[in-house]
């Protein structure tokens, strides 16, 4: 299993709404407002690191307000 956390920029404007569907993603444990130069942080689950990569770009990275986001795997 792998774990890593995502570090998401968002519209400031959707954040809220960005961070909870993010929340409910497959994959996803949890997703948090924070405050910082990033607006989301979420902490991804996936069989390995391929599979958190493709939780990242294919599903957190397609919601609506999703900027840039940094992915950080956990060692």
């Amino acid at each position: 299993m792998a774990s890593a956390y995502v570090l998401i920029e968002a519209a400031p404007k959707k954040a809220r709404a960005a961070c909870g569907k993010i929340a409910k993603l497959s994959g996803v444990c949890s997703a948090h407002l924070v405050t910082g130069p990033y607006y989301i942080i979420a902490l991804g689950e996936g069989k390995d690191p391929a599979a958190i990569g493709k939780l990242v770009m294919a599903r957190i990275q397609a919601v609506d307000g999703v900027g840039r986001t940094i992915t950080c795997v956990v060692v």
